[in-house]
């Protein structure tokens, strides 16, 4: 019942804020377009899709924060467990190297298995992927995020960026493979 009504404030608070960025952005659109120029012109009129962006970030990192603070606590309570059983299977102070050696091997033992079932845990592997997908979604967020500054400042996007860096790739190999024709061709004129 709790996490319904957590999650009902929450969309409560969403919608709240998006109501009054809406506002806000009507409000002060044109005014602030006209007294504004260049970059910041353009930055104004996205500035509702960076506060848009910014409350989706919020809500994913409540979702990323609880995922790993689940996270983290099954790590703790595998080490807690792991470490009692070690206690009780060497519960002495080790005083020479061979029995050190003998103590080492029990821990690395039932440490190895106790991480490996908690690894291999259905609970485990649900709450990782999760935490893994709200890692993606904030990524993707700030990734709009900068997109949308790079944009207002006149300045390529990632992808832009990215297929530049692919026909510089393309181009490089295409002259590498006209240098090496070239020189054969010499290699075959001169001999």
């Amino acid at each position: 019942m709790q996490a319904d009504s957590s999650k009902d404030i929450t969309d409560y608070y969403k919608h709240l804020s998006l109501f009054w960025t809406d506002i806000m952005h009507l409000m002060s659109s044109k005014p602030q377009a006209l007294t504004s120029t260049g970059p910041m012109r353009a930055f104004a009129a996205n500035s509702k899709k960076v506060t848009t962006e910014l409350i989706e970030i919020n809500e994913d990192l409540v979702g990323f924060n609880q995922y790993l603070t689940e996270y983290y606590k099954q790590l703790a309570d595998a080490w807690d467990v792991a470490q009692k059983k070690v206690n009780l299977k060497a519960p002495e102070v080790p005083q020479d190297v061979e029995q050190i050696e003998a103590f080492k091997r029990i821990w690395i033992d039932i440490f190895d298995n106790d991480f490996t079932e908690l690894f291999d845990s259905k609970k485990f592997g649900e709450n990782y992927g999760k935490l893994v997908s709200k890692e993606l979604e904030l990524t993707k967020h700030w990734n709009n995020i900068t997109n949308v500054v790079l944009q207002s400042v006149n300045l390529p996007s990632k992808e832009e960026i990215d297929e530049v860096y692919k026909e510089m790739h393309s181009l490089k190999k295409r002259v590498g493979k006209l240098e090496l024709e070239l020189k054969k061709r010499e290699m075959k004129k001169n001999a």
